[in-house]
C-alpha cells in the first residue's frame, strides 16, 4: 500500500486505520491536525478511518508560540 504523507510517498505492507498510522509514524496524536483526501478531521473521526492505497494525508503538529 502506498500513500502519500505531506508530498512524500510512503509504502506500507497493509491498509491500516489512522489511528494505527499514527502509531506507526510515532507521531504525537494529540499535537496533531490530519486531512485525509482533502478533507479536514477532528481527531474523534480518526477512529475507524481507514487508510487506503493511494490516499493522501498532510499531517501538521499544533506549535504554541508567539
Amino acid at each position: 500500500m502506498r500513500v502519500c504523507i505531506n508530498g512524500e510517498w510512503k509504502d506500507f505492507g497493509e491498509p491500516l486505520q489512522l489511528p494505527d498510522l499514527v502509531a506507526h509514524l510515532g507521531l504525537p496524536a494529540p499535537l496533531l491536525l490530519i486531512e485525509h483526501n482533502g478533507i479536514a478531521l477532528q481527531r474523534s473521526e480518526w477512529v475507524g478511518r481507514p487508510v487506503s492505497d493511494g490516499d493522501r494525508l498532510e499531517i501538521l503538529r499544533v506549535a504554541a508560540g508567539g
